[in-house]
């Protein structure tokens, strides 16, 4: 029998730019404002097929609201305009399994580009 992975708790803790996620199997990710922003699930970000868009000058981005959507997902609103991600409950368990690669990954692009922000 699988496990459906639903968040069991969400906190948005705005000081830190973090954003808890507990899910039922008892896991726990927190996972930082920017992160989310760079690897957001939206077309913007994800294209259509091809690679994924390089975002930059996201150090100090603020999640402003989180909107419930259905069931399964909630719709991040972040403070630079951009809100048409929708962070399903295994988008975000697979953004926080996968945090650390992700991160690495996304700075080893920042670096081929020559990207100097606070990130590194």
């Amino acid at each position: 029998m699988n496990l459906k992975l639903i968040p069991s708790d969400l906190r948005l803790l705005k000081k830190s730019r973090i954003l808890e996620v507990s899910f039922n199997n008892g896991e726990k990710f927190s996972l930082p404002f920017e992160y989310l922003r760079c690897f957001s699930p939206s077309a913007e970000v994800r294209g259509h097929g091809g690679p994924m868009r390089l975002v930059t000058g996201k150090e100090s981005v603020d999640i402003t609201a989180i909107e419930p959507i259905g069931q399964y997902a909630v719709r991040l609103i972040f403070d630079d305009g951009h809100d048409t991600g929708l962070y399903s409950w295994d988008v975000l368990y697979e953004l926080g399994s996968r945090q650390q690669e992700n991160w690495r990954y996304y700075l080893d692009r920042l670096k081929a580009e020559g990207y100097s922000g606070k990130s590194d």
